[in-house]
This record gives structure tokens, sequence and C-alpha cells, in this order.
């Protein structure tokens, strides 16, 4: 079988993580790169940077990837899927719900596959701890917390910290969780001189009934990538940062010790560091995104899903706005 031609728009940051991805993975060959800036990072490798994506689709191209700006995602798309191309966009799908709204049934209508690129989902540590949730390893789930806090990239301009980072956690918490969010509501801070916000705290409810934090910022000098969920018999630590999956165990031996018991709801038990196999989360999304071109089963993250995505974020920053709780 011959490869999917694959093309790239935007080898920014993010673009030219997808170029060195895209030449990797088995099926696919790319062919083709876009981006009206050139080449700052030194990926093309032979091949012309070409304008436009109008450029990119007459190359001949079966898939492409998107990794302009938030801005640009929509008439990209809209393009691509007027020509028939299946397409990865990064996340978040759209700089708003309504132009989600229209680039998912652009792609549904068509029949087309049209993905976003919401890469945590197939970071290690998570689809470990996916799995062991569902498995019911950890009992009742109560509460899911995030923490994602690093120094201002000055490379993103064209959004606040919600869009780019809150949709990560957002994102990954439901589909840990397999439910999608019911009420969330949000504080926001600006600290940057900028019109948009740098950091953002979020708590809410999903609709399976587990509450959610998440504590996310720019405006932190150390880098921190964590999901924390909190069960009935212990807490999982996933670290995305470095894939790594710890649980923290309810301990069954009994206090004898009465002050400290009096006030522990529960006791400390063993702590374990899980080992499995720990593969590049872009190379397996990429994997993903292929084998749903080729109408293979597939974990690729739709559409309709990043929408959900960027309602929850959407509603997130409106709550912010006008100190209202918001329900999906």
């Amino acid at each position: 079988m011959m490869a999917l031609r694959a093309g790239l728009l935007g080898i920014g940051m993010m673009g030219r993580h997808h170029a060195r991805v895209l030449r990797e993975v088995d099926g696919v060959d790319l062919v083709a790169i876009a981006d009206p800036g050139g080449d700052p990072h030194g990926v093309a490798a032979g091949l012309d940077v070409l304008p436009d994506v109008d450029a990119l689709i007459a190359a001949g191209i079966d898939l492409a990837v998107v990794a302009v700006p938030t801005r640009y995602h929509f008439d990209a798309a809209m393009t691509l899927a007027d020509a028939g191309i299946h397409t990865l966009v990064e996340k978040p799908i759209a700089h708003s719900t309504e132009a989600g709204r229209q680039m998912a049934e652009a792609f549904s209508s068509r029949g087309l596959v049209g993905a976003v690129g919401h890469v945590e989902r197939f970071n290690p540590a998570l689809q470990e701890l996916r799995r062991r949730l569902a498995n019911g390893d950890v009992g009742e789930v109560y509460q899911i917390a995030t923490r994602r806090q690093s120094t201002f990239p000055a490379r993103i301009a064209d959004v606040g910290v919600g869009m780019d980072l809150a949709s990560h956690d957002i994102d990954l918490t439901a589909w840990v969780a397999q439910s999608d969010y019911k009420t969330v509501y949000a504080q926001t801070t600006f600290k940057s001189g900028r019109e948009y916000e740098d950091m953002i705290a979020l708590t809410g409810r999903l609709a399976n009934g587990v509450i959610v934090n998440h504590l996310i910022n720019w405006l932190s000098p150390m880098k921190e990538r964590v999901t924390v969920v909190t069960g009935d018999r212990g807490t999982y630590i996933a670290d995305t940062a470095t894939g790594d999956l710890t649980f923290h165990a309810n301990g069954t031996i009994a206090f004898e010790w009465d002050s400290v018991s009096s006030f522990r709801g529960v006791s400390e038990g063993d702590v374990t560091r899980f080992s499995f196999a720990k593969r590049e989360p872009l190379r397996v999304e990429h994997e993903a995104f292929r084998d749903a071109v080729l109408g293979a089963p597939s974990d690729v993250v739709t559409m309709g899903q990043g929408l959900h995505t960027l309602e929850v974020v959407e509603g997130a920053l409106s709550s912010a706005s006008n100190g209202a709780s918001v329900t999906f």
C-alpha cells in the first residue's frame, strides 16, 4: 500500500515537532510544508516552504496537519475540508465554539476525518491512569485535580492561558474519567500586561459527580504538569512531563496513636510507581490519526470532542468575567 501523502501547515514551535514525527510514522510521507513565515527552525529538509494552504493542497495531499495560531484554524480547516482532505488541527479546535461547530460539521458531512491535537490523551501516564480507573482500581473516584504551571511563552500572542493550557486539562480530565463536564466556575488574573488572562483557577463537577479542580498559569518559574485522582482506595498522581504514574494507597493498618487517628480519615499505605511502556505522545497521536484516515480502529480525538472542550473553556472564561457558574 502506498504511503499517505501528508502536508503540514505551520512550522513554528509546535509545527517543527509535527514535521519530525510525520517523517517517522510508518505509512505516512511528508511531501509538503507551508508557512508564510518561512522556516525559522530549519525543518523543511529539502522541501520547498510553500506560502499558504492553497499551495499545500495543490501538492496533492491525502491528509494535513494544521499547526498555525488558533485564530487561523477555522479558515485553514474549512479550506482543507472543501478540498476533501482529512485534517488534524492543533488544540484548541478554534477561536470560538461557533467556528468549532462549523468545522466539525464540515468534516462530518463530507465523510472526512477531522481531528484535534489534544496530545495529552496520548501521554503514557494518562493512558495507564485511564485504564486503571476504568478497571475500578481506585474504587469510586471523588476528585480529579490538575496543576499546569510554567513561565510565560512569548510565542503565544492570540489566546490566554485558558485556551492554550486549560484546554489540555479539561480534555484529559473528561477523558480519563469518561464523563463530560456538567458545571464550571473560574477566576482569572491579568499580570503580564496583555489583554488575555495568564492565570486561571477553575473548579466544577463532571456529569458522573466527580469534583474537578484546575490550577493553570504562565506566572510560575517552575514547570509543573500534574494530574491527581483521589478515590476511596487511594490517590493516583500522573506526571505528564515525565510520563510517570504513582499510586498512594489508603492504609489498612489501624492507628494506635489516638491523637493522630482522631483527625485523619484515611491512613498512609503503600506507594507504588508503575512500570509501563512510554512512547512519545505526539507519535502515538499521529499513528491514531493515520489509522482513522485508513478506516482502522483509532483513539483519535474527534472535532466533536474538541468542541466540547472548547465549550467548557469558554464557559470558564465567561464565569470568570461575570462571577457566575456555568452549566452545560
